[in-house]
């Protein structure tokens, strides 16, 4: 968008393309972008009540999260919302590089009861195996927002279907490509999403794994 205002451009897996000033809203997007939203923001809280349902031991969580996106402190502020609730203390550690993390991680795992919430965002990616690493090492049941976490070593993950979303924008593309505008097509969210469950790695958590969430599982990695 810094390179062009006039070539239609149709993004993926943008958590918040309002708070970040790609379009004027989702409804009418206004310009020259459209696409598709990485989730909605009340997918947050359904992670904290994954988190909980997984390990209910649990009365302390922690959300990695990007302060310096809207979409960092959005997430953040959802969890707040419905933990009360769920008998969970929900803290933030911020993500600004891999020695913030490891901080964070470390000093927030000295107190018993606790799990991570890593929470949708580049810088997520870019650290994923760090944190990762880092629930293990200080045995934190973790969820993600992604199934390629939990392909890697996660324990549990629910998130949009990467796939589907792809699919569905090449169809916008196809649309605009016959002369539709961007500025006139809607900002979808995700209308699949996938549960995945790494049993591995919950076994190493000492975790059982209620038999209602298996059955809600899309994928149970062995």
């Amino acid at each position: 968008m810094e390179a062009t205002r006039a070539i239609p451009i149709v993004f993926c897996g943008v958590a918040d393309p309002v708070g970040a000033g790609f379009v004027d809203s989702l409804a009418r997007p206004g310009g020259n972008a459209t696409g598709f939203l990485m989730l909605e923001y009340s997918l947050s809280g359904k992670w904290l009540e994954l988190l909980k349902e997984i390990a209910p031991g649990v009365t302390r969580a922690a959300a990695l999260r990007d302060a310096n996106i809207s979409a960092g402190i959005g997430q953040f502020a959802v969890m707040q919302a419905v933990a009360p609730g769920l008998g969970v203390d929900v803290s933030a550690i911020n993500m600004r590089d891999a020695a913030e993390i490891e901080h964070g991680v470390a000093a927030f795992a000295r107190s018993p009861n606790g799990g991570l919430i890593l929470t949708g965002s580049a810088l997520a990616v870019v650290h994923r195996d760090l944190i990762i690493a880092l629930a293990a090492r200080y045995k934190l049941p973790a969820v993600y927002f992604r199934r390629y976490f939990v392909n890697v070593g996660g324990l549990i993950s629910y998130g949009y279907d990467i796939v589907d979303h792809f699919r569905r924008a090449a169809g916008y593309v196809d649309r605009i490509l016959k002369g539709e505008k961007p500025a006139d097509l809607p900002v979808q969210a995700p209308t699949q999403y996938e549960l995945v469950i790494n049993m591995k790695t919950a076994k190493a958590l000492g975790l059982d794994v209620p038999p209602t969430l298996l059955a809600h599982a899309d994928e149970v990695i062995e």
